[in-house]
């Protein structure tokens, strides 16, 4: 079981160089690491094998076993919330938490998360996927259309493309036209291509908003218990004792009770003790999600937050900019190109420019970089001279396109390249 498990999951953490980066690491860790922690422990739940039956009970004769056990499977065990602490305040020994005789007003804690936690950890594993699938099909493939080629750019000496295996080494003419048709796409698409990083912001936002819904959902399922689990565990100081804090939640001894109709037709009830022997898995399982889902939010929030003072910063400060480029680009930018560029564009078209560095070799993001400012110095003037620009107005572009699929390279210009 353990090396298909790996082998299933292992090719989930490759890392795929050719692939195009679309989107930052707080996002992998939602669609990527998350999914791949969810599904191994959807596995490791299943892994029978490994844990033995799920449930085992005693009673007393009368019931074959393989009935109270099936019973006790679907109807749920339950403990009883009084002897959790009276028989070790009593006794000092509790050898069974929440096990004991049970009285007419005691209350009773029952647990029927165990039949549902393999199915809710596979629901988590796609609702965690879906909103990195929902922005694959909004993005619809922009940023690998326009740098696909570009990998092997700076090995381009030779005036002819070369075939090598299934890759192909650029010539400096492919480059070149490769390079027009990038900047002639982010011109022509200037207003209407923002929606590639609208759509990108909002699936950012919706991996936070996801996480919470998430956690609160997984509190629902164990009744309330998973918002203080943590902490729990982190003050609990002994583990030798018996009585530590996730038998309440996780209990590995619990009763049942069966009635059943004797020969005379009086009911009968039997009282069960039943093992729930995957409930040691069941709490690691829990214990590593919360404090996963608590780093995941931290992050999801911190990256909102980056997301927010860039829009703030990305026209006020070259620096920021020098400091956001300079991550996944070498060398230096031209302050005044920067300033053409931060005017020309508002930041849906920045944001889209930055994630084209991600996946472009420095020389050529410079080179694009340059004849882009270049452009929109010419474009960034009213289309009637005599009327005059107001201060901090902005640019009225000439020759502007409009496309219905904006997600999309333009099909007439990589025609005509």
């Amino acid at each position: 079981m353990l090396p298909a498990t790996v082998s299933t999951l292992v090719p989930r953490l490759k890392l795929n160089f050719k692939k195009p980066k679309i989107d930052n690491f707080v996002f992998k860790l939602h669609y990527q690491f998350t999914v791949t922690l969810l599904i191994a422990f959807v596995i490791l739940v299943c892994a029978r094998e490994q844990f033995g039956e799920h449930i085992r009970c005693i009673s007393g004769a009368g019931v074959p076993e393989k009935v109270i056990q099936t019973y006790c499977f679907f109807m749920a065990t339950f403990t009883i919330v009084r002897h959790y602490n009276e028989s070790l305040l009593q006794t000092g020994f509790l050898p069974h938490p929440g096990v004991g005789p049970i009285l007419e007003n005691d209350e009773t804690i029952h647990h029927k998360y165990y039949q549902w936690v393999p199915f809710l950890l596979f629901l988590q594993s796609i609702a965690f996927y879906m909103p990195h699938y929902i922005w694959k099909k909004k993005e619809g493939g922009r940023i690998k259309a326009l740098v696909d080629g570009l990998q092997f750019a700076s090995l381009s000496f030779q005036e002819e493309d070369i075939k090598v295996n299934k890759d192909t080494i650029p010539s400096k003419k492919t480059i070149e036209k490769k390079i027009a048709l990038i900047r002639k796409d982010i011109i022509f698409r200037l207003r209407v291509s923002r929606t590639w990083s609208v759509w990108m912001m909002a699936m950012e936002v919706a991996n936070l908003l996801h996480v919470m819904f998430q956690i609160w959902l997984i509190n629902r399922f164990l009744n309330g218990e998973f918002i203080g689990l943590g902490p729990k565990v982190l003050s609990f100081s002994d583990w030798n004792e018996i009585a530590d804090p996730l038998e309440a939640i996780f209990p590995k001894v619990t009763k049942c009770l069966f009635h059943k109709y004797g020969p005379s037709g009086t009911i009968q009830q039997h009282d069960a003790l039943c093992v729930m022997a995957l409930n040691i898995v069941h709490e690691k399982i829990y214990v590593i999600l919360w404090f996963w889902l608590l780093f995941l939010f931290i992050a999801s929030v911190l990256a909102v937050i980056w997301r927010a003072m860039s829009f703030y910063l990305y026209r006020r400060s070259l620096r920021f900019n020098d400091v956001v480029f300079g991550q996944v680009v070498s060398g230096k930018f031209n302050p005044y190109n920067v300033i053409r560029v931060v005017n020309g564009c508002q930041f849906g078209d920045w944001l889209f420019l930055y994630y084209l560095a991600k996946n472009m070799q420095g020389f050529l993001f410079q080179e694009l970089y340059k004849t882009l400012a270049e452009e929109l110095e010419k474009r960034d003037m009213p289309l009637d001279q005599n009327i005059p620009e107001e201060v901090g107005a902005q640019p009225v572009l000439i020759a502007t396109h409009e496309y219905s699929d904006e997600t999309l390279p333009l099909k007439d210009i990589k025609k005509g390249a």
